[in-house]
């Protein structure tokens, strides 16, 4: 009995995990800017590479 209550516990620590991964796929990264979290989407500051190439530019 107590040895299926441990295998319980780790199977619902295991779909508890699997869950929380998959909610925060597809959840944004307030940091990121999007889902992915790498910053590529949506995340673009044009006006500084505007800035910066008019810097290069002068």
């Amino acid at each position: 009995m107590v040895q299926q209550i441990i295998i319980f516990l780790i199977f619902a620590v295991a779909v508890g995990y699997m869950g929380w991964v998959i909610y925060r796929s597809f959840m944004p990264n307030k940091n990121a800017g999007c889902a992915k979290g790498c910053g590529s989407c949506s995340a673009i500051d044009f006006s500084k590479i505007q800035k910066e190439l008019d810097k290069k530019v002068v």
